[in-house]
């Protein structure tokens, strides 16, 4: 398999980062203030990174995570994808200000634009749940096309969360979206799309507990 042509973006419907273009600008500040600055850490610290390495940030949003990661492993490539032109823009200048050398792309998760064993590591945070559902399974597979043998993907999402704890989540996101974040359902759709191992990290919390959160990992032969 090569490297999928680009589809035309302009044409295609998202949903931005914050729900609504309005709302780019809280963002950062809503993220940071739920805790997801220790949500991403931790994410980070499952993917073990060494030099040299080579990382896509798939769903990259304002590049937050991707700024944390050149921040803390400088010798790293950190490639950024997402399909926002507004929050890519965000993104850049936030890598001028920290003088972090981030290749920023736009596109989308179902149809990378990068060739075969193009990376190491593919991250995503609080990205999946964006995906409509017929886009959840090709978006797993151009993950695997893209990994390198031996490479793994390191996601955190919200949890699927019937009980009071999970009533915030619930708030922020419609009933629907989080049924389909179940972690059944998101190991199926990783083995089905030809990952080697799948696994369930761990669980988290963000609001003192109020959100839920869920880490996975994935990997290719």
């Amino acid at each position: 398999m090569s490297a999928r042509p680009s589809v035309s973006d302009n044409q295609r419907a998202y949903l931005p980062a914050a729900g609504r273009d309005w709302a780019l600008p809280l963002y950062d500040p809503l993220v940071r203030l739920l805790g997801g600055d220790a949500v991403r850490a931790r994410l980070l610290h499952q993917a073990a990174l060494a030099p040299r390495v080579r990382i896509l940030d798939i769903g990259c949003g304002t590049g937050t995570l991707a700024a944390m990661i050149k921040r803390q492993h400088p010798d790293v490539h950190v490639v950024g994808l997402d399909p926002d032109p507004k929050a890519l823009a965000r993104a850049a200048r936030k890598a001028a200000r920290a003088r972090a050398a981030i290749q920023f792309d736009r596109g989308f998760a179902d149809a990378l634009p990068y060739a075969d064993a193009s990376f190491d590591r593919v991250l995503s945070s609080f990205m999946f749940h964006h995906l409509p559902s017929d886009a959840r399974p090709n978006t797993l597979r151009e993950v695997v096309r893209v990994l390198a043998p031996g490479g793994s993907f390191h996601m955190v999402d919200f949890a699927h969360h019937h009980s009071r704890r999970g009533a915030m989540s619930r708030m922020l996101h419609s009933r629907h979206r989080l049924d389909e974040n179940s972690e059944g359902r998101v190991l199926a759709l990783m083995r089905q799309a030809g990952f080697a191992a799948v696994r369930k990290i761990s669980d988290g919390s963000m609001l003192f507990g109020q959100i839920q959160v869920a880490y996975y990992e994935a990997c290719v032969s």
